[in-house]
């Protein structure tokens, strides 16, 4: 670690003790919604602002800084996650705080108020998925810090660099988790600056993914957030009637076991196809959606976390017809490209 770097985490860590003393938020965690764009038939932003507004959604992640994206939301009040893609890394990992601060004005406070910045998504899912940036992730992370200091925006605007659920192994039941071990140099780093920073851990968790892929173990009741307590799965004292709530536990449990109690966890994605795979419908999709909205704005937390909730991101507002993968990856959306809901759901 470079000697810079190391006298910005001394610094995170006296910020840290400082901000010990600070009451924590209160209110219940807001649901936000994911707007993808890797499609060629998306109704233009304008369109898209307005169909946010209408059906009362306040939170939205965008995955890069488009700057025409970025300026139909000025203005509108709606708090965003706005991400910096995986290939811009290196550029802020080798440079300075000077140019990070540069990147910041010219690419995001440029097109819209930083009132409205709530989160940075430092990459996404790096680490296992597109390894080669894994060494510019914390780098980059810090120089943004340094940069977001320089604006006194650092307690308003929160840099993270959300995951996939797989970099935990071990996870059932949630207290066995563990960080995968091919991993562990450069998780280690990250939760030491979410925890120095009061930052979240950021991650994202499809149970429907488990689902498809251990149906032997895993019924589908229990990835819809339906199975109830008569179906739970003990661990210890607590009770997990959905799979949902066992994943954020178990990213609680990794990091505690790695000495991070405390670091809070924001679910970046999480959705469910409504077509083009086993149990992928719009009744379903309806369930599990309906099922984390109600969960969030009743604020009931987690069962090692009772009453601390937890923020989520539904995934998508549109299919997105230029997805790789499986079909059904291209079938997440929630909205029809009209803006009438591929099925009945509330966000309130």
């Amino acid at each position: 670690m470079s000697t810079r770097i190391r006298h910005l985490f001394l610094s995170l860590i006296s910020l840290h003790l400082s901000l010990i003393l600070l009451p924590s938020p209160t209110g219940a965690a807001p649901i936000g919604i994911c707007y993808g764009q890797v499609a060629n038939n998306l109704p233009p932003p304008s369109s898209v602002i307005k169909l946010l507004k209408s059906n009362g959604i306040k939170d939205v992640r965008i995955f890069d800084t488009d700057p025409t994206t970025l300026k139909s939301f000025s203005g509108t009040g709606i708090k965003l996650m706005i991400g910096v893609p995986n290939e811009i890394l290196p550029s802020l990992s080798n440079n300075t705080a000077n140019f990070a601060l540069e990147w910041l004005q010219s690419n995001i406070f440029a097109h819209v108020p930083a009132t409205q910045v709530r989160y940075i998504a430092v990459g996404n899912e790096v680490f296992l998925k597109d390894p080669f940036y894994t060494l510019h992730v914390v780098p980059a992370i810090l120089n943004l810090y340094q940069a977001l200091q320089t604006l006194g925006l650092t307690n308003s605007i929160k840099l993270s660099s959300p995951q996939a659920a797989s970099v935990v192994t071990n996870s059932y039941p949630p207290s066995s988790a563990t960080f995968d071990p091919y991993i562990e140099s450069a998780i280690v780093p990250l939760l030491q600056y979410l925890y120095d920073s009061r930052s979240p851990f950021m991650v994202n968790v499809y149970p429907y993914f488990s689902y498809v892929n251990n149906k032997d173990h895993v019924s589908l009741d229990y990835a819809l957030l339906k199975s109830g307590n008569n179906h739970a799965v003990r661990d210890g004292a607590l009770s997990y009637s959905n799979l949902l709530d066992a994943s954020v536990d178990a990213f609680v449990y990794a990091m505690e076991k790695k000495g991070f109690e405390g670091v809070p966890v924001v679910v970046t994605e999480t959705g469910w196809p409504t077509m083009g795979g086993e149990a992928a419908s719009d009744g379903n999709a309806m369930v599990y959606n309906g099922n984390v909205v109600r969960k969030v704005a009743n604020d009931v937390g987690t069962p090692l976390r009772p009453g601390k909730g937890v923020q989520v991101y539904l995934f998508d507002m549109f299919d997105e017809n230029e997805k790789d993968g499986e079909e059904y990856e291209k079938h997440f959306g929630i909205f029809g490209l009209d803006g009438v809901k591929a099925y009945d759901l509330s966000f309130n």
